[in-house]
Parts: structure tokens; C-alpha cells; sequence
């Protein structure tokens, strides 16, 4: 195999091109604020081209935030599988949520503000793969932190730390590793300081 092939091989795909340029134009424009001409530009190719690829501008973004949720889900899911330990799954955890955000901060601003835009039936799977991914938290922070039975603070206390790590795109004052740092341990106290959860 010539060198050429291998690098064709090994790069992102047309289809991977245009939804992480959909992905930096929906993040800086808005959704409705792009058209199909512009993802086009944005990798090389004309606006009708894009239609070889998907459909629609709506289908675009369905598989964008679909391809997300089952990432989180999958990844999350791994790493608690191969956990020796809750406090070492919730660690891995908060590892996994935030590098995911540091690394692809569109992606995060596109989920934020564009379920509502979803088609229907995209949302509804959007949603549900959301909701596997929370309970995945809920049954290592229930299991990690000592005393705690209570599934609804468990619940609760998952989306505020998604929350805190999911606001990488708004901050810029620290490189990657002291964000990282920063965020994983302020998540950690957050769910395993003493009576924080609990109320005791």
C-alpha cells in the first residue's frame, strides 16, 4: 500500500469532514444561522454536494447529537467496566465526561442549545441514550459515596457536575491541563465530600 493510500485510509472520512465543520458552524453561528453552502465551503466541496453525504441540514445535526450520546454512553460504560473499584469507576468517569468536552467543545455548545431543533424522532433517541448515560452515573456515585441510598440526589448531583465539566466552552483562562485538573477535582468533591449528597 502506497503511503498516499494509508493517509487516505487513515483520515476522517467526507461524511466525519462535514459534520465537524457543521459542528464549528452551528457552535459560532447557530443552527439556523447555516446553510447547507457554508458546510459545503467550509471542507471544499459545493453546497449540493453535501447532499451525497445527508439528506438534509436537519439530518446532519441528527446524527451529530445522536452520534454523541451513544459516544458518552459507550465510553462511560467501558471505563466502569473496567473499574476494580466505585471510587476508581467514578473517578474514570469524571475523567471520561470531562476530556470529552475538553475535546470537542463545539460539540458540547451544538448538544446545549440545539436539542430543541432535533426531529422528532431523533430527539426521542437523543433523549434516551441520555438518560442510560445519567443512570450509569447514578449507580457509581450511589455505589462511591458511603451513606448515600438516595437515587433522586444521585440524579441530581450527576447533572449538576455535567453541568460544571460541560462549561469548558466558555472558559478560556487556563490551558488544557489545569482546566482538566481543575474541573476533575472540584467534580470529585462536589459528589464525595462528606454530607454533601446526603444532608448529614
Amino acid at each position: 500500500m502506497t503511503s498516499s493510500a494509508a493517509t487516505r485510509q487513515s483520515g476522517p472520512t467526507r461524511r466525519e469532514q462535514l459534520l465537524a465543520a457543521a459542528a464549528e458552524l452551528f457552535a459560532r453561528h447557530g443552527f439556523h444561522g447555516v446553510g447547507i453552502d457554508d458546510i459545503g465551503s467550509a471542507v471544499g466541496i459545493s453546497g449540493p454536494g453535501v447532499y451525497r453525504h445527508f439528506r438534509s441540514k436537519d439530518a446532519m445535526l441528527g446524527e451529530m447529537l445522536v452520534d454523541i450520546s451513544q459516544k458518552l454512553l459507550d465510553g462511560g460504560g467501558a471505563r466502569v467496566a473496567a473499574a476494580p473499584d466505585p471510587e476508581s469507576a467514578l473517578n474514570a468517569l469524571i475523567g471520561w465526561q470531562l476530556d470529552f468536552a475538553l475535546d470537542n467543545r463545539a460539540l458540547i455548545t451544538v448538544h446545549e442549545r440545539n436539542l430543541g431543533n432535533l426531529a422528532d424522532a431523533d430527539r426521542r433517541q437523543v433523549r434516551a441514550l441520555q438518560r442510560r448515560y445519567v443512570e450509569v452515573w447514578v449507580r457509581v456515585i450511589v455505589q462511591a459515596v458511603p451513606g448515600l441510598d438516595d437515587e433522586p440526589a444521585a440524579r441530581a448531583a450527576a447533572h449538576a457536575v455535567f453541568g460544571l465539566l460541560n462549561s469548558t466552552p466558555h472558559s478560556a483562562h487556563l490551558d488544557r491541563a489545569a482546566m482538566a485538573g481543575l474541573l476533575h477535582r472540584m467534580a470529585l468533591a462536589a459528589l464525595t465530600t462528606p454530607g454533601t449528597l446526603s444532608g448529614k
